[in-house]
């Protein structure tokens, strides 16, 4: 029996395998269903305003939000039922709601803030109209194909700190490498190269604002061989230096 989280008023979570207390979709609300193989494995995302038999059941993490909601918070919603492959991000954050470190009332507590957490990235995601790819796609690549981009593009996120190259991740994906240049352009609308160094760019970001280590340290886990070379590939991301983001960050 899958375990019942009230978010608020306007959204409910539930977790866990098997049948839910709640398992009617209210009229005028939404569902996103998560089905996730477990850390580091692949996982999908379904968007329905209507539920088909067994789909609760298959899922290990639900969201049920008034439409209300989201039309309110978010500005764009699914044009009808949709599914995605679940990029590293928002995996790794399903499974911190599914399996949850605390215990008891911490638990809920924890699992509610994440809720609303990755229901938030989730239409981020949509918004930005390049980390969410369809399972079914209308290209030339076949299903299988699209699959085993995203897989490329998972391990490309999770790895973003190792030296990575295209026939590697080629490996991991199981396609040919001019398929894979080709068909990551096309979905995510970039080069390898290109969305690895805004990875490893909004990581350093996240580490100028949130640590304490130099300049020179945060250069080098990212990848960058002198503190030259990544200043200005952050200056040109960002428009400021390095140094200059994180004291305006300590001057906040």
């Amino acid at each position: 029996m899958k375990e019942l989280v009230q978010v608020s008023h306007e959204m409910v979570t539930l977790v866990g395998h098997g049948s839910a207390p709640a398992a009617h979709l209210p009229d005028g609300w939404l569902a996103f269903l998560f089905r996730v193989g477990g850390e580091g494995k692949s996982g999908l995302l379904h968007f329905r305003e209507a539920l088909a038999e067994g789909e609760i059941e298959d899922a290990v993490l639900v969201f049920f939000v008034a439409a209300s909601a989201c039309e309110r918070l978010f500005r764009i919603r699914p044009d009808g039922p949709a599914t995605w492959h679940l990029p590293s991000r928002l995996l790794a954050l399903a499974n911190s709601i599914i399996h949850c470190e605390a215990m008891g009332e911490a638990a809920t507590t924890l699992r509610l803030a994440r809720s609303i957490e990755l229901l938030c990235q989730v239409h981020a995601a949509l918004e930005d109209g390049a980390t969410l790819v369809p399972v079914e796609r209308d290209s030339g690549l076949s299903e299988l194909d699209v699959a085993r981009i995203a897989m490329a593009r998972r391990a490309l996120d999770d790895s973003w700190h190792e030296k990575l190259t295209i026939p590697q991740l080629a490996r991991i994906a199981g396609v040919n490498r001019d398929k894979l240049v080709r068909g990551f352009h096309e979905i995510y609308g970039t080069t390898i190269a290109q969305a690895l160094t805004e990875r490893r760019l909004a990581e350093a970001r996240q580490m100028l604002l949130s640590s304490e280590l130099p300049v020179s340290t945060i250069a080098y886990r990212c990848s960058y061989l002198n503190n030259a070379s990544f200043t200005r590939a952050f200056s040109r991301r960002y428009g400021i230096a390095p140094s200059e983001l994180r004291r305006q960050g300590i001057a906040a």
